[in-house]
């Protein structure tokens, strides 16, 4: 698409912030004016705009995707998204650990079992860890309580964990993306575990490496934009 703006700038609107072409609003994809809660998130999307050159380029516009998402489907429909982040929270990879005997079961331990222990401590939840694939039902308590502190969140914060936690098939992990208390390094690398065990056993295989890394880096773009949207 060929680029039809020169200048970009923001603006506030009430108690948001909105991106400006050659001085006009940008609105989303169905139409509604893109207000964005805090002058942090809408820089980060003028400067996507700024980057493109003579022609624009959509797939590089990966924040304003997010914002869209956050107002045109999310905002419009709360109970629902929150309906499936529980979803992750049921079937949390973290939970699901090898058989002891099992030399990736002491890893597992090692890696995921401090956070999922910072998330029940800090929630006040507690999880069932299951040995193998067999789905097991969480505790009702704590499916409930995820309902109850999910519901409590902005529309762009639920966005970003739908992104985060689908990446990384947890709940747990993307409650951590929004509570700022570990790099989104770190817990990314927490999200492949598995992925690297294999590949350290069987070695590496370029076409799954790719994918890991750009699944790696929708990841941590998810995670900058709950970081940019929180008030």
């Amino acid at each position: 698409m060929k680029k039809f703006y020169k200048d970009v700038g923001i603006t506030p609107v009430d108690n948001s912030w909105q991106v400006t072409l050659d001085g006009r609003g940008i609105k989303t994809i169905k139409g509604t004016p893109q207000l964005v809660p805090t002058e942090a998130l809408a820089l980060a999307l003028a400067a996507e705009w700024e980057s493109q050159g003579d022609k624009v380029d959509p797939a590089s516009l990966i924040l304003r995707d997010m914002t869209d998402f956050a107002l045109d489907l999310v905002a419009n429909d709360m109970a629902g998204t929150v309906a499936k982040l529980v979803e992750y929270g049921e079937t949390d990879t973290l939970c699901y650990r090898a058989d002891p005997e099992d030399a990736f079961f002491k890893r597992q331990q090692e890696e995921w079992e401090p956070l999922l222990q910072s998330v029940e401590e800090r929630h006040g939840l507690r999880f069932h860890r299951i040995s193998g694939v067999m789905h097991k039902s969480q505790p009702e308590d704590t499916m409930s309580k995820l309902r109850d502190l999910l519901g409590e969140l902005d529309p762009f914060t639920l966005a970003g964990l739908q992104n985060t936690a689908s990446l990384s098939a947890s709940l747990c992990i993307a409650l951590e993306t929004a509570s700022g208390g570990c790099e989104p390094g770190a817990l990314w690398k927490l999200a492949s575990l598995e992925e690297e065990w294999q590949a350290e056993l069987w070695g590496r295989d370029e076409q799954a490496e790719e994918r890991r890394a750009q699944r790696g880096k929708a990841f941590k773009k998810a995670c900058e934009f709950i970081g940019l949207a929180r008030v």
